[in-house]
């Protein structure tokens, strides 16, 4: 594909059309985003410079990030951003990308917070396993007078979550621990969140492309059964918990049950079942600290 001398316009049109050939899902939202990215334009910028002719260097970049693209390579990859709760976030090969799924959580916790008329009081949350500091900061957000902390075994990791802080203005209420879940750190916590590793291990090599070959596979392996991380995490809740302290983890599919089981092995209350994501499947884990 030689863009030099295409409109933008045409341009879009044509990496839209390459993408679908190598059956990319969404090509025309990706030829967007490339193409914005590649240019530094928005979708109103776009729009404004349709007529524009691409020169020679913007045409070969372009065919460059087309080229990984159409290798299964993730746009927020080769973006190395991704929004999530209406949050912009860097990511770096240490952490995963946050995905919609995900958001969940964030809604089961504020959820309960609101309930309990809680969402002003100064509480303090733990994120263990933090990556690019999504759950936390996202929470953070939302949660004017709370602090928190996070986690990661990766120092690259913490790297990336403490410029997010920084980037969304929330590093005077965020720290970052780089530690093996939470061994470094001591409670009283009013919030416990984690989105551990939980895939088996057996099955990482049959999930798409997009995450099998470009997620950090440590963030991704949840041992034989997908409930290694969770049978940490379980007793360091209940340990690092105040008294009616939330714990809040994001689950795999049928694991609802194993991890409910361990939580309550671990003194830990389970008084509702799974919320569900947007596709109906049960996605987190709420318990309570009695």
């Amino acid at each position: 594909m030689n863009l030099a001398g295409h409109t933008l316009d045409e341009a879009r049109r044509a990496i839209a059309t390459q993408l679908r050939k190598a059956k990319i899902e969404s090509p025309e939202l990706d030829a967007r985003l490339l193409l914005g990215d590649v240019l530094q334009l928005d979708l109103t910028g776009l729009i404004t410079a349709a007529t524009r002719r691409l020169d020679t260097s913007e045409a070969q970049r372009l065919e460059d990030v087309i080229r990984r693209r159409i290798a299964g390579e993730p746009v927020a990859r080769i973006l190395g951003r991704r929004e999530f709760w209406g949050l912009t976030f860097a990511l770096s090969p240490a952490t995963l990308v946050p995905r919609p799924d995900t958001e969940t959580l964030i809604e089961a916790v504020l959820d309960i917070l609101k309930r309990e008329g809680r969402t002003a009081a100064p509480l303090r949350i733990l994120d263990i396993g933090t990556g690019s500091g999504a759950i936390l900061l996202a929470l953070l957000s939302e949660l004017p007078n709370t602090t928190g902390i996070g986690t990661d075994i990766n120092p690259a990791a913490i790297a990336t979550a403490a410029d997010n802080a920084a980037t969304l203005g929330l590093a005077s209420r965020a720290t970052f621990v780089a530690c093996d879940y939470a061994g470094a750190l001591r409670g009283p916590f009013d919030i416990v969140v984690s989105n551990p590793p939980y895939i088996p291990t057996a099955d990482i090599d049959h999930l798409d492309l997009e995450v099998r070959a470009h997620d950090p596979r440590l963030a991704l392996d949840g041992g034989a059964d997908g409930l290694t991380a969770y049978r940490t995490i379980a007793p360091l809740a209940f340990a690092l918990l105040a008294p009616s302290g939330i714990a809040a983890v994001e689950i795999g599919q049928r694991q609802a049950h194993g991890v409910a089981t361990l939580m309550a092995e671990a003194g830990l209350a389970v008084p509702a079942p799974a919320k569900a994501d947007l596709g109906g499947v049960p996605r987190v884990v709420t318990a309570r600290k009695t």
